[in-house]
């Protein structure tokens, strides 16, 4: 046996005899190698094995990451983060260029080597994954400074397409927060170095006049400005997706916060809300959208979009996925089991944290304004900017308001809820071929966050003091269309921002639901989520020009999302079937469409306005943007103008029911419209909404000239702004009055069932109600209608449905009415008197009786002088009810509980109309006359209001609609629909006890029998509004009083 080169060592091993000859063993080692060699040898190839990633961050630096080949994605993120100190990391994502230069994001659960072709060269770079419809949902002020950088590389890539005016003030705020104060010198030097635009040359002097502006202004103040600026753009975190639809067209599709969007070029056309999508899909290169049948309305149940190539359909499929789950959803959904033997369709599923619970992470981590490095940022400081105090933090109104500027008391948190009460139980379904994803929600998942070091900070908190918290100002929500503008956070009194959170919880937390809650509203249910902090900002005087001009914004925004049910919605419905004749098209929408247009310009006006409003550096100046009245007065002179396409409403809506009478198709058309839940109001309504807005416009005139001193500023215009439309309204008070009268017989000719030409010219509407009629089998309830000329009552008519059945109707000449409690055993009662027929009927209430009687008796006294007017009951005698009917017998063994549960058992068309008056009146046994319907026109209001139910813990922040005496609740204002509403009839407005347990300010209170809410306003200012127009609006001259407790 030949010598073996090489060394090596021998083991010992048990059993080995004294004087046997050693094993030799066998050596690995290469000939001629010594054994340090082969060490060095071994360790060069073990650090092949480890990758070096370059991932290029938003600041454009470039770091270095090592990874092992086979790890997945969700180990480099994990560096990522925990190099960047960064805390809100999922909003944030890596993403590659594909072969086809396409960008994708890198999936945490899957080896990098399986997605990154050539991992070497290439570049990974971090982006916002995530974009919330709100700055404020973002707590960090490190997150909002990367999101800032976003923009700015959306901005250069031409992503974030805006206005050369808008892209100017946003790089004027970029540059605020990089180099600091305005120097001009300095800037045009900084400008031509960094390019912030494509064409920056075109903007440099916009951008140098705007940043002029930001003196003063903080770096983390100046990026809150870049998102409150950026976020109101229709194109803010929209990536698009080339494809197709079924006609060959070329469109583009993305993603948001609230659903999936389609564009043509740049500009959107249509939006399917998470709410209204039943399942999303893709088959090769098919994208299906799948909508639930009872909101889909004109589009098809699925909707079909092709892609280029399977791979794109499938990764904006899991775009899809991953933001429904971000925002929707409380939870991670559970991982898909793994399929024994084969399995079909994709298992991606959305591996990080939700936002509520991103949201929960960081309200319970107590890591908040950690310091960190503006790695680009050469700040040159005023005198101001080292005296003012911290930046404002954007603190959700769910939350609270800090108490104290101090950045370590502020403690924000908003609240989202996985799926819309309007939708199925359930999150839409997620496919792939065959394969559903709907899995039922994991338990939370907390995961911590890598540890943040401490980096110096360009501002030194300890050197500014904290000031007294200014009052807060609500924030309308989101979105891609425009939004409202936002207080400035740097302003010290200027009202802090406050952000709506994006889903919110409408399940009632209490036991029962109210008594003509809409079905959305008691059904859906929800996490209740509890807020400890409690806003401690006041409301000064000096704010109320502000918060007025906030309504006028919040209104006008209802205003026109109201216009457009018959100028969108309307019209499309019409056009599709071809329902509607040509002259009848044209006189209704050549009315509409120029009244539409033009407010649309003065919202954009109004919100152009209160944003620069809101900017302005120094809260103590009374600038030339801290006014409204310019802006009003020559919108008002416009209003001017429209004059004669107002006065021809009254005959648009005499045409319509014309029309609907005497074409079938119409008429279907028209009531399958009003069962849709974008029309939450009959549709005629809607057409009075235009000169009903002038008197709107000349009470909220009215309420700033008092407000302002003769000698402020915005004076002079607001007076002669309240002149102008004074003048329009005077004008058109006689056809406004004409045509409420007009809209509310045609109202009640399609609600009761048996009765013909309702509607005459001189007949008018004075009061509607439920009274109780005394009969041999006791008292029965029924609906009474009072006119100027005849009294009708009426019954329920069949269950689920919204009709009432006429069962008589006596003339109002010859009638008398005396009270007659002494002789029946009944209270509140009094006798009617007609011509052939006498009747005892109870009120509910003292008060209820005497408005009746009183109503009753100045109609009485009317008609002796009016003219006769008949009314046709088919197969009856005018002006003589059969006296007993077999019909009416029938019903009238109706019992109360099966009439007051009509509502609950809603099916069809009564579904979404059970807050119409006549129905509310039945089922809180109450009345409403033609000045209650006055009121309500003047007493409307919008904006975002905290509600909280009578036995639950937490807050929910909803876009409220108060109109017609009921509350309309909305996600955010730009919802087409509402998700529940809630009738306020019968329901009584006040301040919380102590006994209620309510510990917080601007709360107050409404309350039907056991049925309790509470609503939290943002300030004092519009806590004092909402408790204004409801009060008003339930108690004038005309209302009855609440019912009285049932024992």
């Amino acid at each position: 046996m030949g010598e073996i080169e090489g060394t090596y060592r021998v083991l010992q091993t048990p059993g080995i005899r004294l004087g046997t000859q050693t094993p030799a063993g066998v050596s690995t080692l290469e000939p001629g190698q010594s054994l340090s060699a082969a060490t060095a040898w071994t360790s060069a190839r073990m650090q092949e094995k480890h990758l070096h990633v370059r991932v290029k961050l938003l600041d454009n630096t470039v770091e270095i990451f090592d990874i092992e080949p086979k790890c997945d994605g969700q180990t480099l993120l994990t560096q990522v983060w925990k190099r960047l100190n960064l805390i809100e990391c999922d909003y944030f994502g890596l993403e590659f260029q594909n072969s086809q230069s396409y960008w994708i994001w890198l999936e945490p659960m899957k080896p990098i080597i399986r997605q990154v072709r050539k991992l070497k060269n290439a570049m990974l770079r971090l982006a916002v994954k995530f974009f919330p419809p709100d700055p404020g949902q973002l707590q960090e002020e490190y997150t909002r400074y990367l999101f800032a950088l976003q923009l700015k590389r959306d901005l250069l890539e031409e992503r974030l397409t805006c206005t050369d005016t808008t892209a100017a003030l946003l790089t004027s705020h970029l540059l605020q927060s990089e180099i600091g104060d305005y120097d001009e010198t300095l800037d045009r030097e900084h400008l031509k170095v960094n390019e912030y635009l494509p064409s920056q040359e075109r903007s440099l002097e916009k951008i140098l006049e705007f940043h002029r502006k930001h003196t003063g202004q903080t770096p983390a103040e100046s990026d809150f400005q870049v998102l409150e600026i950026a976020r109101k753009l229709e194109m803010y975190g929209i990536r698009f997706h080339t494809a197709s639809d079924r006609e060959g067209a070329k469109i583009n599709l993305a993603v948001s916060h609230m659903g999936v969007l389609v564009f043509q070029s740049a500009t959107k056309i249509n939006t399917f809300n998470w709410s209204r999508v039943r399942k999303l899909s893709f088959k090769r290169k098919r994208f299906l959208i799948k909508l639930h049948p009872e909101v889909h309305g004109p589009y098809q149940d699925t909707l079909e979009f092709l892609f280029g190539s399977r791979d794109e359909c499938k990764n904006f499929w899991k775009i899809c996925v991953e933001y429904h789950t971000f925002f929707r959803l409380f939870d991670q959904p559970k991982p898909k089991a793994k399929a024994v033997f084969f399995s079909r369709g994709s298992s991606f599923r959305y591996s990080g944290r939700t936002q509520k619970q991103l949201v929960d992470y960081v309200k319970d981590g107590g890591m908040r304004r950690i310091p960190y490095e503006r790695r680009h940022s050469k700040t040159r400081m005023s005198i101001r900017a080292l005296t003012a105090d911290l930046p404002r933090q954007s603190v959700s109104f769910t939350e609270g308001m800090r108490t104290s500027a101090s950045p370590s008391s502020i403690n924000a948190s908003f609240c989202s809820v996985p799926t819309s009460p309007l939708a199925p139980p359930g999150p839409p379904d997620f496919k792939d071929s065959s394969s559903s994803l709907t899995e039922p929600q994991a338990p939370d998942v907390k995961r911590p966050a890598a540890e943040r070091s401490s980096r110096a900070a360009v501002e030194a908190p300890d050197s500014r003091q904290a000031q007294p918290p200014g009052p807060a100002a609500l924030q309308p929500c989101q979105g891609l269309s425009k939004e409202s503008p936002q207080p400035s956070s740097s302003t010290r009194k200027s009202p802090m921002s406050l952000s709506p959170a994006f889903q919110v919880t409408l399940g009632p937390a209490e036991q029962g639901s109210s008594p003509l809650l809409s079905p959305a509203l008691s059904e859906v249910g929800g996490a209740k989520t509890d807020y400890e902090e409690e806003p401690k900002h006041k409301c000064t005087a000096a704010d109320e020009a502000y918060f007025i001009a906030k309504e006028i914004l919040a209104t006008e925004r209802t205003y026109l999302k109201d216009l457009e049910v018959i100028t969108v919605w309307f019209r499309s419905a019409v056009v599709k079937e071809d329902a509607m004749p040509a002259d009848l098209m044209t006189l209704l929408f050549s009315n509409i469409d120029p009244i539409y247009e033009f407010h649309r310009g003065f919202l954009h006006e109004v919100e152009r306005r209160l944003a620069l409003w809101e900017g302005s550096s120094n809260a103590h100046a009374t600038g030339s943007h801290q006014r409204i009245g310019d802006v009003l007065l020559r919108n008002m002179h416009q209003l001017k103008e429209f004059t004669s396409f107002f006065q021809r409403h009254d005959e648009v809506l005499t045409e319509l029911e014309k029309a609907t009478k005497h074409s079938k198709k119409l008429e279907t058309v028209y009531k399958e419209f009003e069962l849709q839940k974008v029309c939450y109001l009959p549709l005629n309504t809607f057409l009075l909404k235009p000169i009903q807005r002038l008197v709107h416009y000349r009470l909220l005139l009215s309420r700033l000239c008092g407000h302002y001193t003769p000698g402020h500023h915005d004076y002079a215009d607001c007076c002669d702004a309240l002149k102008a439309i004074t003048e329009v309204t005077s004008t058109l008070q006689h056809s406004l009055v004409r045509l409420e009268n007009l809209q509310k017989l045609t109202e009640l000719q399609r609600d009761l069932v048996g009765i013909e030409n309702l509607i005459t010219p001189s007949r008018e509407f004075i009061r509607e109600g439920c009274l109780h009629k005394l009969t041999r089998k006791g008292l029965q309830q029924r609906m009474f209608f009072l006119f100027s000329d005849v009294l009708l009552y009426t019954s329920k008519g069949v269950s689920g449905t919204s009709h009432f059945r006429i069962r008589g109707l006596l003339p109002l000449r010859g009638m008398l009415v005396e009270e007659s409690d002494s002789e029946w055993s009944v209270p509140h009662c009094f006798t009617i008197y007609a011509a052939q027929k006498t009747m005892v009927v109870a009120a509910s209430t003292r008060l209820e009786k005497e408005k009746w009687m009183r109503d009753l008796n100045t109609a009485i006294e009317a008609a002796k002088s009016g003219s006769d007017t008949s009314l046709a009951l088919p197969g009856s005698t005018v002006c003589t009810p059969p006296h007993r009917s077999s019909d009416e017998v029938s019903l009238e063994q109706e019992t109360e509980e099966d009439a007051c549960n009509a509502h609950s058992s809603l099916e069809g068309q009564g579904q979404h109309r059970a807050n119409t008056t006549v129905n509310v009146c039945w089922c809180r046994n109450t009345s409403v006359s033609r000045a209650d319907h006055v009121a309500a026109v003047e007493n409307q209001l919008s904006g975002y209001l905290l509600r909280k139910f009578k036995n639950s813990n937490g807050w929910q922040k909803l876009w409220v609609v108060f109109t017609n005496f009921c509350l309309f609740f909305y996600k955010t204002h730009q919802d087409d629909y509402p998700l529940a509403s809630l009738p306020l009839l019968g329901y009584s407005v006040s301040v919380p006890r102590a006994a209620d347990g309510i510990h917080k300010e601007h709360v107050f209170k409404l309350q039907f029998k056991s049925h309790i809410y509470f609503f939290r306003a943002e300030s004092k200012y519009t806590f004092g509004r909402w408790m204004e127009v409801i009060d008003r609006a339930s108690s004038s001259p005309g209302r009855a009083g609440p019912p009285e407790e049932e024992a």
